[in-house]
């Protein structure tokens, strides 16, 4: 197949694009957010392909796969009368924000879209109305099993974790930080008290990553961080919020998930002095990454549904 899709989140597009379909990234002046093309810190298949999104009406496509409300528009704009006719299907990665247990999806009102929720927890949380609905969980390639846990310290990734703070927690990092020393990894923000890394190549950050003893997932409000599930492939024991999808991710021999902030920050010094429980948290966390989120599940779901629709 020939699937439309925009560049919108990194992690998972990077699984996404290794199948065995070809990608059209569109591309437009300046890599803006409606047209980022390829990614340039994850390693892609040239079977991913970036155009120029004022060439897309000379190409031909077999399925559209929305990631935002916008993009339906931009794809009648930019391809023509024929796009309210391709097969689409919508991915929503987001938990609803506001008023939660009455948040409408904005596709809600229509029956002709499949709207494809990344978690369970999502898929309960959102109001999907009419809109026809099915779950596709994460699925990773696979880093190998990288950690040493050499430096006893915690590793955070969190992009905006200004923007961000509740979302991702980042307000709860000095507390973390009173037990353990922390290195942030993702966008790095000027007068964060933590050693941060920015915008690292993602096999990069996965070597610096999985030299830290402990990873700390402190998200409050996501689907369910995909830094979590890689952290747990390279073989991290893992500590972090009981909170959205998080509890059903992670099992209880693979860390710690706890809602009260000084057992886990309890559990970041616990793994800091202890090195071979950690090494034996991190071996089960990845057995159980692997085991629900390996690469060739998540292709395979894409691939049964893009054939129904």
């Amino acid at each position: 197949m020939r699937i439309l899709i925009w560049h919108v989140h990194g992690s998972w597009t990077s699984a996404f694009v290794r199948g065995v379909h070809e990608y059209l990234l569109p591309l437009v002046p300046g890599r803006g957010p409606d047209g980022r093309g390829r990614a340039v810190t994850y390693d892609w298949p040239d079977s991913a392909r970036e155009v120029p999104w004022d060439r897309l009406r000379d190409e031909p496509v077999d399925v559209i796969v929305y990631q935002r409300p916008h993009e339906i528009d931009l794809a009648r704009e930019w391809l023509g009368p024929r796009a309210a006719r391709l097969p689409a299907v919508y991915v929503e990665h987001n938990t609803p924000v506001g008023d939660v247990p009455r948040t409408r999806h904005p596709l809600a009102g229509q029956s002709t879209i499949t709207l494809v929720h990344v978690t369970h927890f999502n898929e309960l949380y959102w109001d999907n109305g009419r809109a026809p609905t099915c779950v596709i969980e994460h699925g990773i390639p696979d880093p190998g099993h990288l950690y040493s846990g050499e430096l006893p310290r915690a590793g955070v990734v969190v992009n905006e974790p200004v923007r961000r703070a509740r979302v991702a927690g980042t307000d709860l990092l000095p507390r973390f930080a009173e037990r353990v020393p922390l290195d942030v990894f993702g966008m790095k923000v000027e007068g964060l008290p933590y050693d941060t890394y920015e915008d690292l190549p993602q096999h990069a950050m996965h070597a610096e990553l999985a030299r830290r003893r402990v990873y700390l997932h402190p998200y409050r409000w996501t689907s369910l961080g995909l830094a979590l599930i890689e952290a747990m492939t390279l073989g991290m024991p893992v500590v972090a919020l009981a909170a959205t999808e998080a509890i059903e991710a992670v099992p209880p021999e693979a860390g710690v998930l706890s809602t009260k902030v000084h057992v886990l920050a309890g559990a970041l010094a616990d793994f800091a002095a202890d090195p071979e429980r950690a090494s034996q948290a991190g071996k089960a966390a990845r057995a159980a990454a692997l085991a629900r989120y390996g690469l060739s599940r998540f292709l395979s779901d894409w691939d049964e549904l893009l054939g129904q629709v």
